[in-house]
Formats: structure tokens, C-alpha cells, sequence
């Protein structure tokens, strides 16, 4: 297959869209559903430390690899990798000289694109690029109508849907949520396959083994044709450390497929301070950077060159039951940093997200999201993975929360456009036609620019309290179920190629038929 034959246009249908809903389309730069591909951010990041500072972590971080060391269980390749590169293997723990990581990541790209089969929705991820993507792995969904229930394949579809429907998220993303209703050792195929036929954006693959890894990025070549997958990132395998200081073969033999088919690792250590990691940020985020270096240093030992996201998800618990604790302030403030390390590596960064322990769409669940997604932002991170949806400690994917993240990442759009300087910006003409005393509201310049001068949200009501008391009293999440349920019913799916299709069916069929069912 050509990469010509993969690549479709948009196909979204424009319907006639008058008053708040055109204005709404406006802003989003086009089409309702396909929005900007991804953000290039007008604001600068946010350093919060010192060189001196910086420089006490990292020889913090060069200490633990050095005196204590990490361990590569099970994978034989791996350690052979890292005995060719002069680190120190005893067994399975293997302990790295200062400085050998840092050597080994210069061939790794500081920017790359991640190809959609439609062209226009291609992101960068990398320097100034923001890209946001649904959240990821919950084995619960819920809304306020069926409440809290086992993920199933029609579920994962629908949050595809749903994404594809957004114009202000960039991705697929990847297990938006695990479909429990189909055999344990084919899901990937079906995760993949949705992906590719719901949505017309970038997309994640399976990393819960090598041979899962190896089949989604057959159905990518299937999709993209060989040789352009050969030379072209065109899916992403997000890999977790089993922090702390343990890669485990599952995660390496999976990061490694990725990286020798010059495809992407999400490269992520997960610390909850207190259990995976030490209570103290400052530990936690020296214990994050060496698992992360090793980690992103074996794909580039597999394939120089190959495109890599330093990835982090710092996280808290409580001390008193030790349940985890997300969108606390200590992991948000951590993340900061973590940026400015990555920045250091000349690496694209994955950080933070949308992150919550609220078991509902409430005012707990956005106040909590709110500070790690404006930490993300701040932070400077590339690749915002759980952006939206992410509820109950990432226990489940709630509908009216994806819905409402997604309405709060438009928001984010506008910010991360800064303030733009220009003589409409400035609108002295504005003040000449009002003068002192009078009011702006029909003036030339606001009939000029009222269409795109605020960004409009699609969930928040901003009537008169009377009003909105008459039409109901609805909260934000009754009004994200009525948004979530709209969306689907007027879905279109982005059009295929039918040999394409045709094709990977074939494919998904075969490998089914290779195996028996398997559910653990």
C-alpha cells in the first residue's frame, strides 16, 4: 500500500450553523471536529529552579544510577545492549558511569511528527508543540445514566467517536479503556482497529507485550504502506517503568519493537511518593529522571535515531489509608521541573494530564484537574496524554467528563495563544469611535471582531440565574450527558480506504484465528 492509498481527506460534512454554533466553529478554525491539528504555544514555559538547583538533581539522579543501579529483568537483548555500551551488568542490575545516558540521547530527535492518515491532522510533537490526547487505561466507564460498569468494545468506540468529534483534541490516543468483553490476548487488534476506522487522527498502539506491540504496528503498515512507516513515526507505544528502579521485560521487549520500527516510545516512570518513590518531590523527581534516561537511552541503543517522549507521572498518595492521590499540588509544582530537565535533554516531553481522585464529574473532579492540566501547560510538556476523561484515579472513563475536559482544553487552546500585539488588537480605533463615558458594545471595532474575540465554551451557561433556573437548573455534567450523547448520534465516520479495510480485517482475522481466547 502506498502512503497516497492511506492518507484520506477529512470527509467531515460542514452542516449550516447559524449564531452561537457558527461563532463556535469559527474559533475553532474550521469544521466542527477538526479544529487546529495540534498548538504551537505563544507562552513561555515555566522554570521554577536554579542551575545550581538543576544540577544537585541530576547529580542526585547520576548517583542512583551509578551507586544503586536499575534492573532489567528478563530480557536478555537488553542487557546485551547495555554491556556493548560500557554500563556496569551484574546479572540483571546494570549501573551507568555519570554522563553515559546523556551521550546516548544526542541521537535521539528533540522534535518529530506523528503521521495521521489524514494529512491535515498529522501533530509535531516536540519544541513549542502542544498535543492534547484522551485519557488512558481505565478498566471502568461510567455516566450519569448507567453509573459505574466494566469497559466494553462498544464503550472504547464511542470515546474514539468522541474524540474524533472534538475539535479541541489533537489524538486518538491509545486503551482509552479496556474493552473487559473481549479476550485479553486479541483486544489490541479491535483497540487498533477502532482507531484507525473511527478517527482519521494519530493513534496510539498495544504495549502489553512484544508480539501485541509488533501486530499494531503491522495493521500502521497496513495502513501507511511499509516503506513509509520505515522512515515515518506514525504510532506511539506508551511504556511504564515498575518504579521503582525495575524495567520489566513486558515494557522493554515492547519499547524495543517500537523503537526498531523507528516508531515512538512514551517512555514513563509512574511514582506514587511514599510507595513507588520517596515522599519528597525532590527525590521522587531525581528517582523519575534516571528511570526515564535508561529507559529513553535502550530505544536509541535499538535504533539511533529513533523518535522518543521523556514521559513523567509524578504522583501522591495518602499517608493515612495509602490510597493514591491525583491533581495534588506536589506532583503539579514537580512537573515544573521536570520540564526544565527534559528541556535539558533536548527531549519531547510528556507530562501531567487531567488527573483526579473524584468519583464524579463534580467540582472536586475540576478542581483537581485543573491544577495538573495548567501544570502540563506551565511545564511545557508536548504530549498531554489523559486530557480528557481521566476520573476515580484513573479507575474509570467517565462520558460527562471526557466531554467537559474537552471543553476545558478549548480553553486551553486560547491560552496558550498568549496575547497577540497588533494595531486591531490595540483597537485604538475602538476608543476614537467611543471616546470617554460610553460603552464598546456596538461599535465598529467589536462588530468586527465578536465572532472570534472570546472563546465560547460548549458547556458552561452563562444566562441570567432565572433563566437558567426556568430552562432546569442543569450542573455542568447533566449538561456534558446531553453533549456527549448529541455528538455521537450526528458522528460521521472519516471515510476508509476500502482495500484498506479490507485488508486489515483480513489481518485482525488471521490473528484471531491463530489463537484460542484468553482472559488474564
Amino acid at each position: 500500500m502506498s502512503v497516497a492509498q492511506a492518507v484520506v481527506a477529512d470527509g467531515t460534512s460542514r452542516r449550516e450553523r447559524g449564531g452561537r454554533s457558527a461563532r463556535r466553529e469559527q474559533r475553532s478554525h474550521g469544521p466542527q471536529g477538526l479544529g487546529r491539528p495540534y498548538i504551537t504555544r505563544n507562552i513561555p514555559s515555566y522554570d521554577i529552579l536554579s542551575e545550581e538547583n538543576l544540577l544537585r538533581i541530576e547529580a542526585a539522579a547520576d548517583r542512583i544510577l551509578a551507586e544503586i543501579g536499575i534492573e532489567f529483568r528478563d530480557d536478555p537483548v537488553a542487557l546485551d545492549h547495555w554491556k556493548r555500551a560500557g554500563a556496569n551488568v551484574d546479572g540483571e542490575l546494570v549501573k551507568f558511569e555519570p554522563g553515559m545516558l546523556r551521550e546516548i540521547l544526542k541521537t535521539a530527535p528533540a522534535e518529530f511528527t506523528q503521521h495521521a492518515r489524514n494529512r491535515e491532522r498529522s501533530v509535531r510533537i516536540g519544541g513549542k508543540n502542544v498535543v492534547f490526547s484522551p485519557a488512558y487505561g481505565s478498566p471502568f466507564v461510567m455516566d450519569l445514566d448507567k453509573g459505574r460498569r466494566y469497559g466494553t468494545i462498544e464503550d472504547f468506540r464511542n470515546f474514539v467517536k468522541l474524540a474524533q468529534s472534538s475539535p479541541w483534541l489533537h489524538h486518538s490516543g491509545g486503551t482509552i479503556c479496556e474493552p473487559v468483553d473481549v479476550p485479553v490476548n486479541k483486544r489490541h487488534l479491535d483497540m487498533i482497529y477502532a482507531h484507525i476506522r473511527y478517527s482519521d487522527r494519530a493513534f496510539m498502539g498495544s504495549v502489553t507485550s512484544e508480539s501485541r506491540a509488533e501486530d499494531s504496528i503491522d495493521m500502521a503498515r497496513i495502513l501507511f504502506g511499509r516503506d513509509f512507516v520505515e522512515e515515518n513515526c506514525v504510532i506511539l507505544g506508551n511504556v511504564n517503568v515498575n518504579s521503582p528502579l525495575v524495567w520489566d521485560a513486558t515494557m522493554t521487549t515492547a519499547l524495543r519493537a517500537y523503537a526498531r520500527a523507528n516508531q515512538a516510545a512514551v517512555v514513563v516512570p509512574f511514582i506514587l511518593g511514599g510507595a513507588m518513590g520517596p515522599v519528597t518531590n525532590a527525590g521522587a523527581i531525581a528517582q523519575s529522571l534516571a528511570e526515564t534516561m535508561a529507559g529513553c537511552a535502550l530505544t536509541q541503543l535499538e535504533r539511533p535515531g529513533a523518535p522518543v517522549i521523556f514521559g513523567n507521572f509524578l504522583s501522591s498518595m495518602s499517608l493515612r489509608s495509602g490510597s493514591p492521590t491525583f491533581g495534588t499540588p506536589e506532583p503539579a509544582i514537580g512537573s515544573m521541573v521536570v520540564g526544565q530537565l527534559a528541556r535539558r535533554l533536548n527531549l519531547p516531553l510528556r507530562c501531567s494530564g487531567n488527573f483526579t481522585t473524584s468519583k464524579l464529574p463534580d467540582a472536586h473532579a475540576m478542581n483537581e484537574g485543573t491544577m495538573s492540566m495548567l501544570a502540563a501547560v506551565h511545564c511545557g510538556a508536548n504530549f498531554i496524554l489523559h486530557a480528557a476523561g481521566f476520573l476515580d484515579g484513573l479507575l474509570s472513563m467517565s462520558y460527562e467528563k471526557f466531554v467537559m475536559d474537552a471543553d476545558f482544553c478549548g480553553a486551553l487552546h486560547t491560552y496558550l495563544d498568549g496575547v497577540q500585539i497588533d494595531d486591531n488588537q490595540l483597537a485604538l480605533d475602538a476608543f476614537q469611535e467611543v471616546g470617554p463615558g460610553n460603552h464598546f458594545f456596538g461599535c465598529a471595532h467589536t462588530m468586527a471582531n465578536y465572532q472570534t474575540a472570546f472563546w465560547d465554551s460548549e458547556i458552561a451557561d452563562n444566562e441570567p440565574f432565572e433563566k437558567w433556573e426556568a430552562a432546569g437548573g442543569e450542573d455542568a455534567a447533566r449538561r456534558a450527558n446531553r453533549k456527549w450523547k448529541k455528538a455521537l448520534l450526528e458522528y460521521e465516520a472519516p471515510p476508509l480506504d476500502m482495500g484498506i479495510d479490507e485488508e486489515l480485517q483480513d489481518f485482525i482475522a488471521r490473528k484471531k484465528a491463530s489463537m484460542e481466547d484468553a482472559w488474564y
